[in-house]
């Protein structure tokens, strides 16, 4: 007889994994983090008399198998998020999205639990509609040089559906740029990058003209979202982020304001398939979770540039 674990965390050690497994043991719960280390940190996690952690890839059908726990809800949040990450090894990241998905979905499924999936607002792509809602088939490059992510998010979806199709309990959320303390400082997301060059007193690094918009969601929310979305009846998808747009030019100038810095902008040519308009549309958040962000954009990059602050002293 296999011991119990309240819940099992996949990609554990990331940002908003790292950030889950605190919320999960703040409320007593027993945790396992399944992680190979490649893009978290171990130094992500705390000791913790209730936590395990297993190094190993999801691609392994028996990664999750290591601890000899039966788990009472599967949480997959493993993939490389950041485009300087997934790009790095492409193959990797795709056959994490769908490879290590399908190990966790036949995990959950032999153990009759729950599984929740985090996807990504990616696979809406370039997007010709705005707000971006759930029912928006997306407009993704399949050959670029983010369709390993983008794709590989997308395929991953389409297990879930299927599987909750056979009569697993599944439930999907597509996550929103999401910051906040723990980020990399080189994960060359866009947050990272102005707060690192920020507090260096290096030129922010615009790319383009700095009108394409983001919604960014501070992890607190992303995770309050994530556990009300597990906590639910809900097969999804739904997103998760914050429905406060701000155009890249103007968080560069919030962030040098924040951080209290005398850097410049500068601007460079606008990388290939980079979305221009990013935005959730909440209405199903709302109404079947009643959930949406409430940390506003300065408040959240407050903590994060004290986050980076801490990081040097």
């Amino acid at each position: 007889m296999r011991a119990f674990c309240d819940a099992l965390v996949t990609g554990g050690a990331g940002l908003i994994g790292s950030h889950l497994v605190d919320s999960l043991l703040a409320d007593g719960k027993t945790v396992a983090v399944v992680d190979d280390f490649s893009t978290g940190s171990k130094e992500n996690l705390k000791d913790h008399p209730n936590l395990k952690v297993i190094t190993a890839d999801v691609r392994d059908p028996d990664a999750c198998w290591k601890a000899a726990l039966r788990y009472g809800e599967v949480w997959h949040l493993a993939c490389p998020a950041s485009p300087v990450r997934y790009q790095e090894d492409p193959i990797k990241t795709l056959t994490t999205a769908v490879m290590g998905t399908l190990n966790a979905l036949a995990l959950a499924r032999k153990m009759e639990v729950t599984l929740l999936h985090a996807s990504t607002s990616e696979v809406y792509g370039d997007p010709a509609c705005h707000p971006q809602r759930e029912d928006y088939w997306g407009n993704v490059n399949p050959v670029g040089t983010r369709a390993c992510y983008d794709e590989g998010k997308r395929a991953a979806e389409a297990l879930c559906a299927d599987t909750a199709r056979l009569g697993s309990s599944v439930r999907v959320a597509r996550i929103f740029n999401t910051y906040g303390p723990r980020m990399s400082p080189d994960d060359g997301r866009v947050v990272s990058n102005f707060v690192t060059q920020a507090l260096r007193g290096k030129p922010l690094t615009v790319y383009g003209d700095g009108s394409q918009t983001r919604s960014l969601c501070f992890v607190d929310d992303t995770v309050r979202g994530l556990r009300r979305l597990m906590a639910s009846a809900v097969t999804g998808p739904v997103n998760v982020g914050n429905a406060s747009e701000v155009t890249v030019l103007q968080l560069a100038r919030t962030v040098i304001e924040v951080a209290k810095s005398k850097s410049r902008i500068i601007h460079q040519p606008l990388p290939s398939d980079d979305p221009r308009r990013r935005r959730p549309d909440l209405t199903r958040a709302r109404s079947t979770l009643g959930w949406e962000a409430e940390v506003t954009l300065r408040v959240g990059l407050e903590r994060t540039v004290a986050y980076f602050r801490s990081l040097n002293d």
